[in-house]
């Protein structure tokens, strides 16, 4: 037992402890481990970079507004370079460049070339890259859509057509001449007798396969009148037939209201001197009836011949793996957007339905006119055979028009000459 009179003391030193514990640092806190660094993800990778080369048949200004959708696409796609060529003697170069794995990825050019380039296994079928038939079906007008199947395979995409159509003068046709039935020849006939009542010494329509050896401008009559081509891609010939008759039977009634001899000048001529009411032409042609100042219309007639633009797959793109790169670009190009733009700029008529049936593409006289005329066609042949059908048939009908042969002998002498030339080929 500690004595009282320690008590003092011992409060003294507790006070002391107390005040020498305040005066003393404080304790160091032990350190606690950083947090773990994550582990990295994976870094992201640049797209893929790739050349789609194209070689085309595009020129002038319609290729600077063509150029332009291109480099939008490049735009909208990094890593995608597209190379835009115009090679001279385009065949020869690709038989020379795709069996060496050089040149296009993408050939664009007219479905007629499509039996040649299929043939020699230039191109390759799109069916076996995701494209059906429904899918042309219901994407473009029904006369672009059959102009890019062969031999039952789908073989290009369709991008604009190009054919003829009566492009007349509005202050000498009045509607009281138009065809109203653009298959309805004997209703033309009637009313170019009564034009040339009215208006002496002048003719309804000129036409330069009506006088001169041109089975393309004369197309319009023959598969106006039935025929279902001069040649399919079987070889089948359709000159000597009652069909084919019948048109040249007209033809020789038609020639009495008619200017006898023509070609393109001459109808030319005769529609700007105010000496015909309507050319028979296409949009080629437009230019020239545009600086005459002619205040003019389209109107279809009959079944014309119908030229189709077109994006084919080269072999170049399955051999370099680029089928789906270059088929996207082909199916961004034909799209109703694309085709639109093209068609306000450089007046091009769409093969795309909803770009040729836009209003604002609608509002263009020469779209509409021609576009009404080009649906009622039969495409250009796409069979190598088609190459034997010009000169016998243009001869047949100079026959015919001049009286030098009669229908049916002219007829069957084309004929002749067409599976002649044919059978050559086989």
């Amino acid at each position: 037992m500690v004595p009282r009179r320690f008590y003092p003391v011992m409060a003294m030193l507790a006070l002391l402890g107390l005040l020498l514990a305040a005066c003393a640092p404080a304790a160091t806190p032990t350190p606690t481990a950083a947090p773990p660094t994550p582990a990295p993800g994976p870094t992201p990778t640049a797209p893929k970079k790739v050349t789609i080369t194209i070689w085309h048949q595009w020129d002038g200004k319609y290729l600077d507004a063509i150029t332009q959708v291109f480099k939008d696409y490049e735009a909208a796609h990094p890593g995608v370079t597209i190379d835009l060529s115009r090679p001279e003697n385009v065949m020869d170069a690709l038989r020379v460049a795709i069996p060496a794995g050089q040149g296009p990825d993408i050939i664009g050019w007219a479905n007629d070339q499509i039996g040649n380039l299929a043939l020699a296994g230039l191109i390759v079928p799109l069916n076996e890259h995701g494209i059906t038939e429904d899918f042309l079906k219901n994407t473009y007008v029904e006369v672009a859509a059959k102009a890019v199947i062969y031999q039952g395979k789908i073989w290009a995409l369709p991008e604009t057509m190009e054919g003829i159509g009566l492009v007349y003068n509005k202050a000498l046709v009045t509607p009281e001449f138009l065809p109203t039935d653009p298959m309805n020849f004997d209703d033309l006939l009637a009313k170019a007798r009564a034009f040339a009542e009215k208006n002496p010494g002048k003719f309804l329509v000129c036409n330069q396969g009506l006088g001169g050896n041109d089975p393309y401008h004369v197309a319009p009559i023959y598969f106006g009148f039935g025929v279902p081509s001069y040649v399919d891609e079987e070889g089948k010939v359709y000159l000597n037939t009652p069909e084919a008759l019948k048109a040249a039977q007209w033809m020789l009634q038609f020639r009495e209201v008619a200017p006898k001899e023509t070609s393109h000048d001459i109808c030319k001529s005769l529609l700007t001197e105010g000496k015909v009411g309507a050319w028979w032409t296409g949009p080629w042609a437009i230019a020239d009836i545009e600086a005459a100042k002619i205040d003019y219309g389209i109107a279809p007639m009959g079944r014309p011949f119908v030229g189709i633009k077109t994006l084919m797959l080269s072999k170049n793109a399955v051999d370099r793996g680029n089928v789906a790169v270059a088929l996207d670009i082909m199916k961004y190009f034909t799209s109703a957007e694309v085709q639109k733009k093209l068609a306000l700029v450089n007046k091009t008529i769409p093969a795309q339905i909803q770009a040729l049936n836009d209003p604002e593409v609608q509002a263009l006289p020469t779209v509409k006119g021609f576009g009404e005329s080009l649906k009622l066609g039969v495409p250009m042949a796409s069979t190598p055979y088609a190459a034997a059908q010009w000169g016998p048939v243009g001869e047949a009908t100079v026959a015919i028009w001049t009286g030098a042969q009669k229908p049916e002998d002219a007829l069957a002498a084309a004929q002749k000459a067409i599976e002649d030339a044919i059978a050559q080929m086989k």
